[in-house]
């Protein structure tokens, strides 16, 4: 295994282990994902080797492989099943690979941080003066579209497929935060109880940009936690994107984990 991030506080057996219940966790989210899109051209399957998903829609980060034994997978097989996705059409898709394992197929992409929360390490984190938040309905889907497409950068059109059918899901929970009474923030977050145990992956969190630093995405980070916890999950797992996240979730418990290496072209 490569060198763990600098700043752990417990022994590498402990953290190891964490490593290991979070990549794992992480591939049963998306293993929920592709169930609920089996009916719109995605799915979900375990092969040898390999966790397969797919939303069925035409963007490799939204069907992926989590890959545990390189050596055990038949990539003529990963190649089928994905050919197969989208009622025949195919679609583009990439793996994941725990960082530190050896892989020589496919072009690297860049690497997805991870990050870790037990229970017991949670810290809670109120509301601003002003926010409130909520489970968002389908009829906060435009509200929805326009904080997503602004923070991330993708397209309406794009990322309305793969937000609607979240929206009143079993195991899936919308949130959105309104600022005196304008909606400013939406965050998704995953229940699972598969391989990894009793789980919530929180995912999508996304502050509109003149409303940042206020400690809105800490405490709609919280919010969801709070509920999945409340619901029985053991663990908490998400993927900061900046130093500035990584900060704002370890003021939550979270610690940093080893990543995740993407890849595609395979």
């Amino acid at each position: 295994m490569p060198g763990r991030h600098s700043g752990q506080t417990r022994g590498d057996a402990q953290v190891n282990k964490l490593d290991d219940r979070v990549w794992t966790a992480h591939g049963d989210a998306w293993q929920a994902e592709g169930e609920l899109r089996a009916r719109l051209g995605g799915g979900a399957v375990e092969l040898a080797g390999i966790r397969l998903m797919a939303s069925g829609l035409p963007h490799a980060k939204w069907n992926n492989g989590d890959v545990s034994d390189p050596a055990r997978v038949d990539w003529r097989q990963v190649r089928l099943w994905y050919s197969a996705r989208a009622h025949g059409a195919g679609v583009p898709w990439g793996v994941r690979i725990p960082a530190g394992v050896s892989f020589s197929g496919g072009r690297f992409v860049f690497r997805k941080r991870c990050m870790g929360l037990q229970r017991p390490q949670f810290r809670a984190a109120p509301a601003p003066a002003g926010c409130t938040i909520r489970c968002a309905s389908p009829d906060d889907l435009p509200a929805l579209l326009t904080i997503e497409s602004a923070a991330f950068g993708d397209p309406p059109h794009d990322v309305g497929p793969w937000i609607a059918p979240h929206l009143g899901a079993a195991g899936i929970t919308v949130a959105i935060a309104e600022l005196d009474g304008a909606p400013v923030a939406t965050g998704t977050a995953i229940l699972t109880d598969k391989q990894a145990g009793p789980s919530v992956g929180v995912f999508g969190v996304a502050v509109l940009e003149h409303e940042r630093r206020r400690g809105i995405a800490g405490a709609l980070t919280a919010w969801l936690i709070e509920r999945a916890f409340a619901q029985g999950a053991e663990l908490a797992h998400l993927n900061p994107d900046t130093d500035a996240a990584q900060r704002l979730y370890a003021g939550l418990g979270f610690l940093e984990t080893e990543g995740l290496d993407i890849y595609s072209g395979l």
